[in-house]
């Protein structure tokens, strides 16, 4: 039976051994057959060399708790006498009664001896039998009870609270494995200050559980130093491991102040701690699932696209708030039906006009698990408005240049066809209207040139101090000449103040707005320019008597390459980028420029600088 037994003394024990009616296994730490006597070859059918060095195969997987539990115990002082059932080499289940004991080299414990005999139907053995099946039982309960909560802090709670009932603990506590710490995270029958205590893994009890490789230990010394101490009378701990997904999540505490744990009782805390990992694990999953459907949700709600999900009917059952905004569909209205737009092919992009006017790009996917297809649009009105736009601005330059160039064209033809018969005044005429078209493509090229300067952002001005009033008199200088329908006036106080801004855009800026008042005037009619100091500005305005703004248009004359339609504007041609260029150069040098209607008729453009007392204020400059 191995080479420990050699001399008269080992033969003397083997002998005893050999002659013993009731089956002998002692094993190591590690619960490998060191000894197998005769009667454990007779009770079980394997012979020791069969047997030795290694595991025997007797215990049921069912009661692999109650036998660890039973060795702690023994390990701790003591002895354990069990009734309980075994497996023999034909697999059948024998009804043995099994004495535990150390088996002790000098002081220390190098292993177990288990005397195994069949087991005899003495009312102690059907007492303790009767009370496990009745914990058990109630352990069920317990375990259906833990598992029908899922917020992970009333599990924790409820999961000490049940240790307490069914081990006889004076109190119980679960810990959280956090890298190298430990932390309380529940605790039943301790001081409510205690949760949330930090320890260090490696000097714990926890620590010395994971390095022995057991899920249960029975501890009951060197507990004075601990926070479990608080306990008065503490005596004994015993604490199981509860694994999540495979891997150690923490450990379930039972203290004892008044009563002794027996091996029952550490089955128990096993099977709970095991049962407690499984609970965990599914509030741990729970609250993920709350989180990602949280994390989506916002993403849903957040999202400036407006995002529909469809059932596998079409019908709408989400609609966040960008899609109520952008269709003005509010969610109570669209949920149940089919969505207000048709839907694209796969992989394809539908534009789509709604009834309001807006316009619409329609991007979809299936989802191929539950057959809901999402449905991602979002308001492309604007670009549309802006690709019209650009064509109209492209069509209208042609038609600006075109004219201007054939007049040209045929001025400058005829000269060089028929020079020497025209006379003096003819020949000048001809060269006065080259003259003037040239004046007004090389205004054009201008206008392009700002425009595209404007919307890159690149418009340079320089802020510095200058005269207003005189600005605007240069630029109203023989006005009056220009057409016998239109009287200018101008009205500028004595003092008007200083402005801070750039004369050359201003000179620009109020050219303009001057040309537009006499263009969208045809019928002639009084153009007023007036200045005056307001709140540390100037503001200048030119009013007209013409055919005015509609009120849904007076802040998109601004934008460029537009042209409105409503009222008369439309005929007037152009490129659609004057007072685009305008408001750029007001804006760059910290003023603005806005279309208001003008008492009586006609439009008042309305230009705001800054004055020049006014440096330093938090208007940009660019």
């Amino acid at each position: 039976m191995g080479d420990q037994w050699a001399g008269s003394d080992d033969e003397l024990a083997r002998a005893v051994l050999d002659s013993s009616p009731n089956a002998v296994v002692a094993v190591d730490r590690d619960q490998t057959v060191l000894v197998w006597n005769e009667a454990a070859e007779r009770l079980f059918g394997w012979k020791a060399a069969e047997m030795l060095g290694r595991r025997a195969p007797i215990v049921p997987a069912e009661l692999t708790a109650e036998h660890n539990a039973a060795l702690e115990r023994v390990r701790t002082g003591g002895q354990v006498s069990v009734r309980t059932k075994r497996l023999d080499s034909a697999g059948d289940l024998l009804d043995v009664r099994v004495d535990i004991s150390a088996l002790r080299l000098g002081s220390a414990v190098a292993g177990y001896v288990c005397v195994h005999h069949l087991a005899r139907a003495d009312q102690v053995a059907k007492t303790r039998m009767a009370r496990r099946a009745r914990l058990v039982r109630r352990l069920t309960d317990v375990v259906g009870d833990i598992n029908s909560d899922l917020e992970l802090s009333a599990v924790l709670d409820r999961i000490s609270a049940s240790l307490t009932e069914l081990t006889g603990a004076d109190a119980g506590g679960f810990v959280l494995i956090e890298g190298e710490r430990l932390r309380l995270v529940s605790t039943y029958e301790l001081p409510d200050d205690l949760r949330g205590t930090t320890t260090d893994l490696r000097t714990s009890l926890v620590d010395r559980l994971l390095r022995t490789g057991k899920t249960v230990l029975l501890e009951s010394s060197g507990l004075d130093d601990l926070v479990w101490a608080r306990l008065k009378g503490l005596h004994t701990i015993a604490l199981g491991l509860a694994a999540v997904g495979g891997r150690p999540y923490g450990a379930l505490y039972a203290l004892f102040a008044r009563s002794t744990p027996g091996h029952l009782e550490l089955e128990l805390l096993e099977l709970l701690a095991g049962h407690a990992g499984i609970a965990v694990g599914n509030a741990v999953a729970y609250q993920e699932a709350v989180r990602q459907r949280a994390h989506e949700r916002a993403v849903f709600d957040a999202s400036a696209d407006g995002i529909a999900v469809l059932d596998e009917a079409g019908r709408v059952v989400r609609w966040n708030p960008a899609a109520a905004e952008i269709t003005a569909i509010p969610e109570e209205t669209v949920l149940g039906g089919p969505p207000p737009f048709p839907l694209p092919e796969p992989g394809e992009k539908l534009t789509f006009q709604l009834e309001t006017g807006r316009w619409l790009d329609v991007v979809g996917a299936r989802i191929e698990e539950t057959g809901e297809v999402v449905v991602d649009f979002r308001d492309v009105t604007r670009a549309k408005e802006l690709e019209e736009a650009k064509d109209l601005f492209l069509a209208t330059t042609s038609h600006e240049l075109r004219t201007p160039i054939t007049i040209v064209r045929g001025f400058a033809s005829t000269l060089d066809a028929r020079w020497d018969k025209l006379g003096d005044l003819e020949r000048r005429a001809a060269v006065h209207t080259i003259a003037e078209r040239a004046r007004s493509l090389g205004q054009l090229m201008d206008h392009l040139l700002l425009g595209a300067r404007a919307g890159a952002d690149e418009l340079k001005v320089s802020i510095e101090e200058f005269d207003l009033a005189d600005r605007i008199h240069a630029a109203t200088l023989g006005l009056p000449v220009l057409s016998d329908r239109h009287r200018v006036e101008v009205a500028i106080g004595d003092g008007l103040p200083r402005v801070l801004g750039d004369a050359l855009a201003t000179d620009i800026v109020l050219g303009q707005l001057l040309e537009n008042a006499f263009k969208y005037s045809p019928k002639g009619g009084l153009i007023r320019v007036e200045a005056w100091p307001e709140d540390g500005r100037v503001v200048v305005v030119v009013d007209d008597e013409g055919v005015g703004i509609a009120a849904p248009d007076r802040e998109r004359v601004f934008e460029r390459f537009v042209q409105v339609d409503s009222g008369d504007r439309r005929r007037f041609g152009g490129v659609g980028l004057g007072l685009y260029i305008v408001r750029s150069l007001a804006r760059a040098q910290g003023g603005d420029v806005s279309a208001q209607p003008r008492p009586g008729g006609g439009t008042r453009m309305r230009l705001v600088l800054k004055g020049a007392g006014t440096i330093g204020s938090d208007t940009p400059m660019r």
